[in-house]
């Protein structure tokens, strides 16, 4: 039985907390890591870590959170470090009208730059949503990006939402928060989700499951996310986790023909 995390921010660990998160998740286990960039900036730090490990892959690209450093020339450096070994998606990118740590002109605009990039290298895309699914829909329905493959990361907008991005062949990614004690929304979106359009994750640091809230998360408790998903889903936790592991890698489908497999 193995798992695949598949967004975890190891890079906000430092270097000796990483090797060690990574050993504690693989006793459990999970077999593999996708690491999502959220700045430019953090390229380097997360190529590093797939050159270190060979089951950790990664996505590159600016979250929602931090599009106003977007500037002229960022798409052509990002272009080329799509390039590197190890690099399996573009992301995470994305909306979030939560917040707002962006102007939201300024997300859309710089999302759709590497929805572009994504479209050219014929690359998933990783995508954060947060209290933005109409502008995400609008935007997902321009003809231009009928072909785009993507990971909606964490999901946890409405149902109706989940059901448009499942009949465009989206894949939707499940967190500690269908361990939440009011998550119940959560739960029934999980019960919904095509076996073949699911996807696990912890999103560590954030959204530690249950027994672990109030601690940092971290790759290993993935395995609690399952349990915990697999249950509301009625299906067998070893089951789940090959089902899981197979939508990892047809997803992500640069990455190599080893990884995810337990070693």
């Amino acid at each position: 039985m193995t798992f695949i995390d598949s967004h975890c921010h190891l890079q906000s660990l430092p270097r000796g907390e990483q090797d060690s998160a990574l050993d504690r998740a693989r006793e459990r286990g999970v077999a593999g890591f996708l690491v999502p960039a959220t700045r430019l900036d953090e390229a380097d730090e997360v190529l590093n870590l797939c050159q270190r490990h060979s089951d950790v892959c990664c996505a590159l690209g600016v979250h929602p959170h931090e599009a106003s450093s977007w500037a002229p020339g960022d798409a052509r450096r990002l272009e080329s470090l799509l390039g590197e070994r190890g690099v399996v998606a573009v992301g995470e990118c994305g909306l979030d009208f939560h917040y707002d740590h962006s102007p939201r002109e300024v997300q859309t605009e710089v999302m759709l730059e590497q929805w572009g990039l994504a479209l050219q290298l014929d690359l998933p895309v990783v995508v954060h949503n947060r209290d933005s699914d109409e502008a995400m829909l609008q935007a997902l329905a321009r003809p231009e990006h009928m072909p785009l493959r993507a990971d909606f990361h964490s999901f946890a907008g409405h149902l109706d939402t989940a059901v448009s991005l499942i009949e465009r062949g989206f894949y939707l990614g499940v967190t500690g928060m269908v361990t939440f004690k009011w998550a119940e929304n959560i739960r029934t979106i999980v019960r919904s989700i095509p076996a073949d359009r699911i996807l696990v994750e912890t999103d560590a640091p954030f959204l530690a499951p249950v027994p672990h809230r109030g601690k940092p998360n971290e790759p290993a408790w993935v395995v609690e996310v399952a349990q915990r998903a697999a249950a509301e889903r009625g299906e067998g936790f070893e089951e789940f986790g090959e089902r899981t592991t197979a939508n990892f890698r047809r997803l992500f489908s640069r990455v190599s023909g080893t990884f995810g497999e337990a070693g």
